[in-house]
């Protein structure tokens, strides 16, 4: 189904208008997903660079390689995924068909739930594994390198847990042409022409005035 008009289907316009990049940047969705992209490669970026051990290249993490590699893998993907899903928002607005923007919807909402629930159990798990672990050879760097890989794994569930209930808002919108109500249709916007009463038929001749009798004539014949 093609939409080319004015009204609403998923959270978006119909399609046919111009682009606006400041309003797009405004938008609370587009903001937190840029949050949820810089936490990502603080992520990421803070476990590659500081949380190796330089002399023998083991993990800061109670020596723990699946530690590193969990918080690194769910990092680069949460990155690349929220540079997709940015761009499918930048151009959601240009796409007419209403069944691949839901499509869309419906992606965002599974990707986000389901990254959401990895970053808790991303959070979860480097926190334990830096609870055992013997911090006293560590430098400061290092020290800081990995509480802020756990700290921002944190702040992740929250972004990604609000994009998450984002997408379920988009869903339920819907379109206008598509209300998601098994039986219901769309309205015809113009109202319907009244159906004419039952022909009485006419009760008076429909000029004013009297009526008239019919004339009679009658022949007399001539007396002479």
């Amino acid at each position: 189904m093609d939409e080319s008009r004015g009204g609403s289907s998923y959270g978006g316009r119909f399609a046919g208008g111009d682009f606006d990049a400041i309003e797009f940047l405004k938008r609370p969705q587009t903001i937190v997903r840029l949050i949820s992209w810089v936490f990502a490669i603080i992520v990421f970026g803070c476990i590659s660079d500081g949380c190796y051990d330089p002399g023998t290249g083991h993990c800061l993490f109670h020596k723990d390689a699946n530690a590193c590699n969990y918080g690194i893998g769910i990092g680069v993907i949460a990155f690349l995924a929220c540079i997709i899903f940015l761009v499918a928002d930048a151009s959601f607005e240009n796409i007419s068909n209403a069944e691949l923007r839901k499509k869309l919807v419906l992606a965002d909402l599974v990707f986000s739930g389901f990254w959401s629930f990895l970053w808790f159990v991303g959070f979860c798990y480097l926190a334990d594994t830096w609870r055992k672990s013997s911090t006293i050879s560590y430098s400061q760097f290092q020290l800081n390198h990995a509480r802020a890989s756990i700290t921002f794994s944190f702040f992740s569930i929250i972004t990604w847990a609000g994009l998450t209930s984002m997408a379920f808002m988009r869903h339920r919108k819907g379109t206008d042409f598509d209300t998601g109500i098994p039986g219901e249709t769309r309205q015809s916007p113009y109202a319907s022409f009244p159906e004419p009463e039952d022909d009485q038929g006419f009760q008076s001749q429909p000029f004013g005035g009297k009526p008239q009798q019919p004339v009679t004539t009658e022949y007399n014949v001539p007396s002479y």
